[in-house]
């Protein structure tokens, strides 16, 4: 998140090596379960973005079923990220987030 804020919410960073495919998901619900279920589970947080992309764009990567009909997300290989981001309708927003309270 802090690479997102530190492009002014204009870009998604770079893959990490051994992430070959930047895979947004097209359903907020989606995005909700992964930030809550696994994000912070993994580091501790969670965040939920919302994002437009040029239609242009996102027609050039169909998107994927991950596990049910609407767990649906367009795999963008890792080399096209910067194009991909050089697309995006104005900024990237936070819709949600969620941490790790130790509630549990």
């Amino acid at each position: 998140m802090e690479l997102i804020r530190a492009s002014g919410w204009l870009a998604f960073p770079p893959r990490l090596p051994g992430q070959p495919i930047f895979y947004p998901v097209l359903s907020e619900a989606y995005a909700v379960r992964i930030a809550r279920e696994w994000n912070v589970a993994a580091s501790g947080a969670g965040y939920v973005t919302r994002f437009r992309v040029a239609t242009s764009c996102v027609r050039r990567y169909p998107s994927r079923v991950a596990g049910g009909e609407d767990l649906r997300e367009p795999w963008v290989p890792a080399e096209e990220l910067a194009e991909f981001n050089a697309n995006l309708v104005g900024p990237i927003e936070v819709v949600a987030d969620f941490a790790d309270t130790g509630d549990q």
